[in-house]
């Protein structure tokens, strides 16, 4: 097998079946029905009006819309994503709420297609347990994020402890602050 048959079949192993995708959306909307947090979890983030953030494994795009509302008009968000599907729901999402400020990317694998140091801060939130190559995926956060910025990152459905051991591990991010919700690091 060459090296872009071993690309697109370890991108499909992490890449969920569009059936486990459509059900994840349909839970999202309910929890977020019953449980409306987005906002007060992104404000523990950090971002701020006029930044470049990127939601990297954004799903249906539910931070993303959100980020779109603090970064505002001077302000852009790229959602990325590797399915499909989460690419559409962020279409749909941009155009339901006439969002100009959010760019929806599709990736490659661990290549977001995004140019260097581009983002002040990156988010890659309830996604990073089900990453693979933990080290590889943490370079390319650090590719695009600018010198002074920010990597905003969760544990997801791992230990706490076994997320830390992969970002430290990966000698590209310093964690500089914790807390029960996230992990908030600097590039080395």
């Amino acid at each position: 097998m060459g090296s872009l048959g071993r690309k697109a079949e370890k991108q499909n192993a992490e890449r969920m079946s569009d059936i486990s995708f459509k059900m994840m959306t349909f839970l999202f909307r309910v929890i977020d029905f019953i449980y409306p947090h987005i906002k007060k979890r992104v404000k523990g983030f950090g971002v701020q009006e006029g930044m470049t953030v990127v939601d990297y494994g954004c799903g249906p795009g539910r931070y993303a819309t959100v980020f779109a509302d603090f970064v505002g008009e001077e302000g852009k968000v790229y959602a990325i994503d590797i399915h499909e599907l989460a690419i559409e729901a962020v279409k749909k999402r941009i155009e339901k709420h006439n969002l100009r400020n959010i760019e929806p990317v599709l990736a490659e694998g661990y290549n977001s297609g995004l140019p260097d140091n581009i983002a002040d801060m990156v988010c890659a939130i309830d996604m990073f347990f089900g990453i693979r190559n933990p080290t590889e995926f943490l370079k390319e956060l650090k590719r695009i994020t600018k010198s002074g910025g920010v990597l905003v990152i969760d544990q997801g459905h791992q230990p706490r402890s076994v997320a830390k051991e992969k970002i430290v591990g990966s000698g590209c991010w310093d964690i500089f602050e914790e807390s029960k919700d996230h992990m908030k690091c600097r590039p080395r």
